[in-house]
């Protein structure tokens, strides 16, 4: 017998919340905000800012998550794969999603009117992404790259919020054309899984229309596009300076072969999803935030 919700323990309750949200695949989207933040040259942003900045990507992850789980609880709950999640499962009351999604979006909407006027006009660009993309997959087998535009904010939010007066985009702009294709190749891998019941249910996705063999060369065509772009703005961000070091051409060239060898490592293994989208994956992101480090260091701003 299930244990009321009201019963659960605060600590049980805080791993649910936990959980529900997919705190672990903040891992995706960190870096590559961060990446934005130092893709210019621009001034250190103090203590206050930073903390804007986090409680800003926190507020709108949460709130992507929240709205995924409540638009797609019904189809979690026929998915034997995702049945178990907190909402069809009964592990979080509707009114606990719904509640989470309205703080969460309070917080971000609140953090983007404290970094200026401009961020809290735009703020609901990403809230209507967020919004539309879980629908897709009801309507267009091209629905990967409502994903892949979900988390290619993340580069160009940090770009903006660290560089106010938009100066010099050149280097956020292709990390978030990288961001785009990387998560886009990524979603089709990991559509593979559900493939059957897609078929039985009427979800599309391109693993549904072309087969699994043919989606998965999509993929890795997005996959090779994704590192021409990632190569793109690690040129940019280390000849943003008329004046680089060696050492840091050198570590910023080692860094994308990191990434190449990441993203070619991952369709290797596409037929193990568990090891390509949370084993080798996860490790992207972070190679290609040392890699925008190591260029702005060589260029000595």
């Amino acid at each position: 017998m299930a244990t009321p919700i009201a019963a659960t323990s605060p600590l049980r309750r805080a791993r649910t919340y936990a959980s529900f949200v997919r705190l672990e695949h903040t891992l995706f989207s960190l870096p590559l905000l961060i990446a934005g933040v130092f893709s210019a040259p621009g001034p250190a942003l103090g203590a206050g800012r930073w903390a804007l900045i986090a409680v800003a990507a926190v507020g709108a992850r949460t709130a992507a998550l929240a709205l995924n789980r409540l638009i797609d609880r019904r189809l979690d709950a026929l998915n034997p794969r995702t049945r178990t999640r907190e909402l069809p499962s009964g592990a979080m009351s509707g009114a606990e999603a719904w509640t989470l999604l309205l703080v969460a979006s309070l917080a971000y909407l609140a953090a983007c009117a404290a970094l200026g006027a401009w961020y809290l006009r735009v703020a609901v660009i990403p809230l209507a992404v967020f919004a539309i993309y879980p629908y897709l997959k009801r309507w267009t087998s091209l629905c990967h790259l409502g994903v892949g535009t979900a988390l290619a904010l993340s580069p160009l939010a940090g770009y903006a919020a660290a560089h106010p007066d938009l100066a010099r985009p050149g280097p956020a702009l292709w990390l978030a054309g990288f961001a785009l294709c990387w998560v886009t190749g990524f979603d089709i891998i990991y559509a593979t899984l559900d493939e059957a019941f897609d078929r039985e249910h009427g979800v599309h996705s391109l693993v549904v229309r072309l087969g699994r063999r043919r989606a998965l060369v999509v993929s890795a065509l997005l996959h090779a596009a994704a590192f021409v772009c990632v190569a793109l703005a690690g040129y940019g961000v280390l000849h943003a300076s008329d004046h680089h070091a060696l050492w840091g051409g050198w570590a910023t060239g080692e860094l994308l072969v990191g990434v190449g060898l990441l993203l070619l490592i991952e369709q290797k293994k596409s037929a193990n999803v568990d090891l390509a989208f949370f084993k080798v994956n996860v490790w992207v992101g972070f190679f290609v935030l040392a890699m925008v480090l190591a260029a702005r260091a060589a260029g000595g701003f």
